[in-house]
This record gives C-alpha cells, structure tokens and sequence, in this order.
C-alpha cells in the first residue's frame, strides 16, 4: 500500500459559484476547470480550484437526489472527500478492501487527449471518503467526470478571481511583501478531523490498517475544565497527514463537542496550508478580508523564555498573531483564522515549517484556547437546531464570512 499525496479535496457546497468566489478573492485561488449540464453532468455543478500545489473541487447537488444536496442538507458546506494519489487505483482498491476498507465506487477511466485518469473511492470515517486517484499522461487536470479545463487564469464568469492582491511593499517595519511565484501555499500540509467521544483509536486503527497511515504523534490538551485528545497519522511518503481529533466527555463541552452538535457528526474542521513565508502570507491575506484568531500578548511575553531566539522575531510574531514552536528537527509557525462558516464548523490554518515535522504541544493549546475565546464572541448551534435547507438563505454560502 502506497499513497502518494493528496490529489484534491473536494467541498459539497449549496452554491459551488458562490464559495469559488470567496476562496478566489480571499485566499487568491483561480478557478482551473468546471463541471456541470453544459459539459454532460446533469446533476451537479462543479468547479477546480488551484493555488500553487492545492487542488479543491466544489461540487453542489442541481437535485434533491445527488449527493451533494443531501450531505448540506444534513452538515452545510463541507468537506466531503478528500483524494488520494496512487499509481494503480484498482491494485489499491483491492489492496484497501483485503485490510477491511469498505467500496465505494469500482474503478472507472476518464480520458481527455493524451490524458487520462482511473478513479476508486474507499469510505473513511463519517461521511468522509477516499478516492483514489491514478493518472496517466501530459496535463494535471482532475478530469471526474466531464471537466472542461480552463487557462491558469481562467474564468468562465468574468467574476470570480482577478489578479492577486500585492503584499506590503515598501512597508516601514522592512517587512518583505507581495504574494509569492507560483501563489501563497506550497502544499496541503495537514488535514484536521473532529471525532465522536470514544472513536479516536478506532479511527487511528482504520487509517493505519486500511491506508497504511503510522501514528507520528499524540497530545491530550487541558484548557480549564475541557480537554480533548488528538493523534497524527501520516502516510509513509509523508505527503498525505491526518490530524485526529476527539473531545473528553469526561470534562465540560468545548469546541469539539459544539462541532459535532453543528456538524452532526464527524468532519473534517479545518485545512492547513503551507507556505514559505508564513508572514507576507499572513499581510496579503489580511488584506484580502481573511480575518485570523488573536493570540494574548502573554503568549508572546512567554516566547523567548520557552523557545529562546526562533527564526522570526517575537515583534514580528506577536504583530501578526502568528504562533511558534518547534519540535527535535526545527522550528514551526502556525496562524488559524476565524471561521467564516454559517454553523462555525470550517477554519483554515496556514503553517510554516523550518525543519520541524510535527506539532508543536503549545501551539495545541493556544489553537484551543482561541477557538475558545472566539466561540464565546457568538451563540453556538444548539443541539434542536432545524438543518438549514440548501440553496436557501445564508446555507448557500456557508464558505463566504459572516461579516
């Protein structure tokens, strides 16, 4: 069993225009390929995003009876799938079901030219699945189904997109600035997924057994009366990682508990993107309307006592809100923002690595306590809440900021 990398993650959305829209204006994603009744899937309407090495697809039902239509129906816009590169999708598919992996979807080829792709698809944990994804030939184009691709630029509305922001040229604090060659994002770093009470090892074992996912890390964090558990699983190529994470019940509700109540269910929290410069990422996407956790000044009045001289200055930190840790190969930074989903169940993280390979046991902590202190800035869903209907009111634009 190998897996490769992260092919792409694919959103169901109640509006798949819509959510394009924010993550091409805020995050600087352009639009590479689309989907929907005019290319032959009558039922759906998809498009392919990409910023630097991050593919998404946004998918949303255009009936009561697809997929998509029903996971908003029961979760709003979220994750749903999030795909594997392999060499040999069938060999894997077989592989994955003798270790007890459940199928989905048998193998099937698409073709496009000299391209081609054959996709399979494993169930994960929840609602969450695995396609599997194997391409041949020229070209890196998702092709599920009938996708039309478009230039690097493309935009098949004329509003989604534009030219990226600038960065802070010529800032008097002698920040560098601008947006990166090739966009903000080198890669997906990490994928974070919040569990029911009790599922954490049952869900370790699948990813172990089933992908051949080892655990690299574990953390139990206490923040006052809650605490949750969290362990990391990582593919033996080190490209596709799986942050895990479950609530005590034997403390006071918190964060993880009020994502499962909004969610139903498991699902995936938030993406984290890595970059080179996790500082002008941070300048541009402010810039842009992204909106970021704060950190206590207290935190930064600690640093350099607990970690000594980092990389980056304090000041420069401690002016962005940004995070630091390292672990016994180097040296980590990390920013969360807000969320900006209608049932506060998706955030996004941007992360920097300067040799480290895990997580910094902090940086838990302090991620935990500023979900917590922006949760109390606004009402959770209760429990009763009535699902929001797709394609109605905000639920069609769970993905764009709530203010």
């Amino acid at each position: 069993m190998h897996i490769d990398a992260i092919d792409h993650v694919e959103f169901y959305v109640g509006d798949a225009r819509q959510a394009a829209y924010y993550l091409c204006t805020a995050f600087g994603f352009r639009i590479r390929g689309q989907a929907g009744p005019e290319t032959g899937l009558a039922d759906q309407r998809s498009l392919q995003l990409r910023h630097g090495g991050v593919d998404l697809l946004l998918t949303s039902g255009l009936g009561p009876d697809h997929p998509a239509t029903e996971y908003v129906a029961r979760h709003g816009d979220g994750i749903a799938k999030i795909a594997f590169r392999v060499a040999d999708a069938a060999r894997t598919l077989t592989e994955a079901t003798r270790r007890g992996g459940t199928v989905v979807s048998e193998p099937s080829r698409f073709e496009a030219g000299d391209a081609a792709v054959t996709i399979a698809e494993v169930a994960g944990v929840g609602d969450l699945a695995h396609p599997l994804i194997e391409r041949e030939g020229p070209g890196t184009g998702f092709l599920p189904g009938v996708m039309e691709m478009l230039p690097a630029d493309g935009d098949p509305h004329g509003d989604t997109g534009g030219e990226p922001h600038g960065g802070t040229d010529g800032d008097p604090d002698g920040e560098t600035g601008g947006e990166p060659d090739g966009g903000l994002f080198r890669e997906l770093d990490h994928v974070a997924v919040c569990l029911p009470a009790g599922t954490l090892h049952e869900a370790v074992h699948f990813y172990g057994q089933v992908f051949d996912f080892p655990e690299i890390f574990s953390e139990y964090v206490e923040v006052g009366r809650q605490a949750m558990a969290s362990k990391v699983v990582q593919s033996r190529s080190a490209n596709a990682t799986f942050t895990l994470i479950e609530p005590d019940t034997n403390r006071e509700p918190g964060q993880i508990d009020a994502f499962l109540r909004a969610h139903r269910g498991a699902g995936v929290q938030h993406l984290a993107f890595r970059t080179d410069d996790i500082a002008a990422a941070v300048r541009t996407l402010t810039d842009r309307g992204v909106r970021f956790l704060e950190t206590p000044p207290a935190y930064y009045d600690r640093l350099d006592a607990r970690l000594g001289t980092t990389d980056l200055d304090s000041e420069l930190l401690r002016r962005h809100n940004i995070l630091a840790d390292r672990d016994h190969s180097g040296e980590l930074f990390q920013i969360f923002s807000k969320s900006m989903h209608v049932r506060g169940t998706f955030f996004t993280e941007v992360i920097e690595r300067r040799g480290a390979r895990t997580f910094g046991s902090s940086n838990i902590k302090a991620l935990y306590e500023a979900v917590e202190r922006a949760a109390s800035d606004s009402p959770r869903p209760g429990e009763d809440d009535e699902p929001d209907q797709p394609g109605q009111g905000p639920e069609a634009a769970e993905v764009v900021a709530r203010a």
